[in-house]
């Protein structure tokens, strides 16, 4: 923490729209900038039963409360009216409430609007652009991404030593586990010496039936860990070596270690993707369809930079396809899944999954750049 960083504030402003996505960013970005960098942190949110599932801790009375030093504010039909701190972070153009932005002043503030994170090339040319606005204060949009250019993934500077840490020894997975409340056969089949663990986030449309008939099939026995409301068609228990097993929703924290724990995670949304690419573990995202086939082509924009293996790609492909599942019967897809988690193919997944977190950790992350970009910009007093 810096002394010129602990003296500036933001409203960080967060309507609730993808689940629990959105309020995901916004509560890490807030904490991020509250206890890494020393900011007072106003965080207005639209839904505050969103943010209490994250954080059960994050209680709001009369439209108002505290979280770990974060002021919580319910962003409602008829919002307070409070002065505008140093500056205002719209997350995802979600547009602050009209007379707070007429307070705002372009003697006195500075107004981000922190967009979605992508890897298309066309961002590193919108990032940090300004646009000027009615009441004289320009919006800079603020990108976050992966490649140099961009404003970075949010990471908390210790958490790759914790993320190493925990992985050092599966006694940490077990006992993360046990805590979750699964049932005996579930934590059974996590005893056996090779068991692999894997978590499944994904959307309705997943392609399910082949990956869960190749797990059972498969000579590695498998757990697979499924949230509450995910994939609700499959059936939890026992299905040869595959053993499928519902979790209840987790706070931040243990979400990370889930992560950390597993072989293999199968994620979806802004804030899961980041969360397992700092996992360095194998990976597969479920990107949030859009019309005309959009979201692949951000898919691609993503798998082009790194290097995956060529089968790699093509599984990131097929689980992000619109059309109807391939049936568990289909004997190509189940040898794709087959060869994909064992063998050379597994073995080189593991390793670029490694490389592309301490390659993106190389980089400056998003809080740092924020924290620097607003400390050049905000106007002196």
């Amino acid at each position: 923490m810096t002394p010129a960083a602990s003296a500036l504030s933001a409203d960080l402003f967060c309507r609730v729209i993808d689940n629990y996505g959105d309020i995901g960013v916004c509560l890490r970005l807030a904490r991020n900038l509250s206890r890494d960098h020393g900011w007072q942190i106003r965080l207005w949110v639209d839904v505050p039963e969103a943010l209490a599932r994250l954080e059960p801790s994050a209680t709001l009375h009369d439209g108002r409360g505290w979280l770990e030093g974060i002021e919580l504010v319910h962003w409602n039909a008829s919002p307070p009216d409070l002065p505008p701190l140093d500056i205002c972070i719209e997350a995802f153009a979600c547009d602050p409430p009209a007379a707070y932005l007429a307070r705002l002043s372009p003697d006195r503030n500075l107004w981000l609007n922190l967009e979605y994170l992508s890897a298309e090339p066309w961002v590193t040319g919108c990032h940090l652009l300004p646009s000027q606005q009615a009441n004289g204060v320009p919006k800079y949009f603020f990108f976050p991404g992966f490649l140099p250019g961009t404003g970075g993934l949010l990471r908390e500077p210790d958490l790759l030593v914790e993320r190493t840490h925990w992985q050092a020894d599966r006694k940490h997975a077990t006992a993360l586990l046990e805590s979750l409340g699964l049932e005996e056969a579930a934590l059974a089949q996590w005893r056996l010496a090779d068991c692999r663990l894997i978590n499944l986030f994904c959307y309705p449309h997943a392609p399910l039936p082949a990956l869960t008939s190749a797990l059972a099939r498969d000579t590695r026995p498998t757990l697979l860990l499924v949230p509450e409301g995910v994939a609700p068609a499959l059936p939890a228990g026992r299905q040869g070596r595959l053993h499928v097993a519902r979790n209840a929703f987790v706070r931040h924290a243990e979400f990370d270690r889930l992560l950390w724990s597993a072989d293999l995670n199968l994620v979806r949304g802004e804030d899961s993707l980041v969360r397992a690419v700092w996992a360095g573990r194998p990976l597969l995202w479920h990107i949030y369809p859009q019309d005309d086939a959009a979201h692949l082509e951000k898919l691609q924009a993503w798998l082009a930079c790194g290097s995956l293996p060529p089968a790699v790609q093509e599984a990131f492909m097929a689980w992000n396809q619109d059309s109807p599942p391939q049936p568990a019967a289909n004997p190509d897809t189940m040898h794709s899944w087959a060869n994909l988690l064992n063998g050379p193919a597994w073995q080189a997944w593991k390793q670029h999954a490694r490389h592309d977190s301490d390659t993106q950790a190389r980089q400056p992350d998003l809080g740092q750049q924020l924290v620097a970009f607003c400390q050049g910009k905000l106007p002196s007093p």
